[in-house]
């Protein structure tokens, strides 16, 4: 017969996938023991808790007890533990501030790009993907509210689940969390704002969304230069940039605006590396193609005097993966350009760590 503390420092160890802490110190979790069998019922903030994190949790809380060598059989049972206790416990994790300021220990990588059509929002997905496979927590920020596509791409369609007045719980997908203007504007429908609407739904985002302290979250740009650059600057004063290009010169000369954007100093975000997008196909005969020229990449890196990160090739699965919501990095990942990502994701992981935060958020005028 396990003892109480047992049971106890067991599911000190069960994390709950939605609110990222163990049920001992979100206190939603009690337990009977009898003989070698352990009851446990298992509170859930909310009535919609998603279906996928209920069956995980379930796994988790069993895995745990059953390391006891005393324990024979786990019976679990899950309860809604109701909106005021819910409110309240949100309240005491949530408080309504910006998660991410100069203190954060979250990386913040801003993926960014001087035009649309270079495969930004592709390498927003599939690098937050890479470093999820990486053993990381990964959330991504759909800040391209006005061509939204990350929900389609990560394939989530429900929408968020909101705990108590407006705490929300960002839906996840192949081990990332994600907020984007697309849960709440239908997907044929465009969004037609001033620059302090932009603003301010950047700002729910990040302060209405609870995020649990991911190790990583990856914001998926607008392309080109303009408010919500500065909005980002001033919400997210820790951020570091990495620069989407394709390889011929012409594209590369406008991603370099993008590149010295961050330079600015009303931005002030360093640009950690540029990424080469299409770089090459691969045919049938096993030969490389550079369709579309090549050492826009190099260049870059070399006029913003910071690394080319790395080179993805263009292929057919790429783009697939992106209209079906199975990113390439989960349907073949050892393909030519899911191999790439995970390159990436390792460089920005390990060798690409910033040296230094900044310790005050930019006050934009």
């Amino acid at each position: 017969m396990p003892t109480e503390q047992q049971v106890v420092d067991a599911l000190r160890t069960v994390v709950d996938p939605e609110l990222h802490k163990d049920l001992i110190e979100l206190s939603t979790v009690r337990f009977e023991i009898k003989g070698e069998t352990v009851d446990v019922e298992v509170g859930l903030v909310t009535d919609e808790y998603p279906d996928a994190s209920e069956r995980e949790l379930h796994g988790r809380v069993v895995d745990a007890l059953s390391t006891l060598s005393d324990v024979r059989e786990v019976k679990i049972a899950f309860f809604d533990i109701g909106e005021d206790a819910a409110s309240s416990l949100m309240a005491n994790l949530h408080a309504g501030t910006n998660p991410f300021a100069a203190t954060s220990k979250t990386r913040v990588l801003l993926v960014a790009s001087g035009k649309g059509g270079v495969g930004k929002s592709s390498v927003t997905v599939n690098l937050a993907v890479s470093l999820a496979q990486r053993g990381k927590r990964v959330a991504i920020v759909d800040a391209d509210v006005y061509g939204f596509s990350i929900p389609a791409m990560l394939g989530i369609s429900a929408p968020p689940v909101v705990v108590g007045e407006r705490v929300v719980l960002p839906p996840q997908a192949h081990g990332v969390s994600l907020a984007s203007i697309g849960f709440f504007v239908p997907e044929d429908q465009p969004v037609i704002w001033r620059g302090p609407m932009l603003h301010k739904a950047l700002e729910q985002f990040l302060t209405d969304f609870y995020w649990g302290d991911p190790d990583y979250l990856v914001v998926d740009m607008p392309p080109g230069t303009g408010d919500i650059s500065l909005s980002l600057a001033q919400f997210l004063p820790g951020a570091e940039a990495y620069v989407v290009t394709t390889p011929q010169p012409a594209a590369q000369r406008v991603a370099q605006r993008a590149g010295t954007m961050f330079q600015n100093q009303n931005i002030r975000i360093p640009v950690h590396g540029v990424i080469e997008n299409m770089a090459w196909f691969t045919g049938d005969d096993g030969k490389r193609y550079e369709l579309f020229g090549s050492g826009g990449g190099e260049l870059l890196a070399a006029r913003l005097e910071v690394p080319l990160v790395g080179r993805v090739p263009l292929v057919p699965e790429l783009r697939e993966g992106g209209d079906v919501g199975t990113p390439i990095t989960i349907s073949a990942p050892s393909s030519e350009a899911a191999l790439a990502f995970a390159s990436i994701a390792q460089r920005i992981d390990e060798e690409l760590r910033p040296t230094r935060r900044r310790n005050a958020a930019l006050k934009v005028v």
